[in-house]
C-alpha cells in the first residue's frame, strides 16, 4: 500500500556492512594487550603515519631567484598585453582604432620595463646588504 525505501527497513543494529560495531577492535594483535599499551602502540603507529605523510607532501623549498624571475617575466607579458588589450577596447569604443591600441600597448611596455628596473635594482641591493 506504501512505498517505503529499503533505508528505512535495513536494521542497523548489527553494526556496519561486515556486522562489526563500532566499539570493536579491528586490529587482533592489540587487543591482547592492556589498555595503556594499547594506547602507546595506537601513538606509534599515528607517528609513523604521519611521518609518511609528511614525506609523501614534502615540498622544496622555491628557490628566491626564481620567484624573481618569474615576476620580471610576469610583467614583461603582462603590462603589454594588459595595455593592448584595454587599447583595443578603448578603440572600438572611442572608433579611434588602432590608435589608443597602439599608445596602451607602448605604455604597458614601458611600464613593464619599468617594473623590471625597479624589481632588479631591489634585488641587488638586499643582496648587496646580505653580503656587507
Amino acid at each position: 500500500m506504501f512505498l517505503v525505501p529499503g533505508w528505512l527497513l535495513m536494521n542497523f543494529e548489527g553494526g556496519d556492512a561486515q556486522g562489526r560495531n563500532m566499539a570493536e577492535n579491528d586490529f587482533d594483535e592489540a587487543s591482547k594487550l592492556p589498555p595503556d599499551a594499547r594506547l602507546g602502540s595506537l601513538d606509534e603507529r599515528l607517528d609513523r603515519a604521519k611521518q609518511r605523510e609528511a614525506a609523501k607532501t614534502s615540498k622544496v623549498q622555491d628557490d628566491p631567484t626564481y620567484r624573481v624571475g618569474q615576476m620580471v617575466l610576469s610583467q614583461l607579458i603582462g603590462g603589454p598585453l594588459g595595455g593592448g588589450i584595454l587599447g583595443w577596447l578603448l578603440d572600438r569604443w572611442l572608433g579611434t582604432a588602432p590608435w589608443l591600441m597602439l599608445i596602451l600597448l607602448f605604455l604597458g611596455f614601458a611600464g613593464g620595463m619599468f617594473n623590471v628596473v625597479r624589481i632588479s635594482t631591489r634585488q641587488t641591493g638586499s643582496s648587496r646588504s646580505e653580503q656587507e
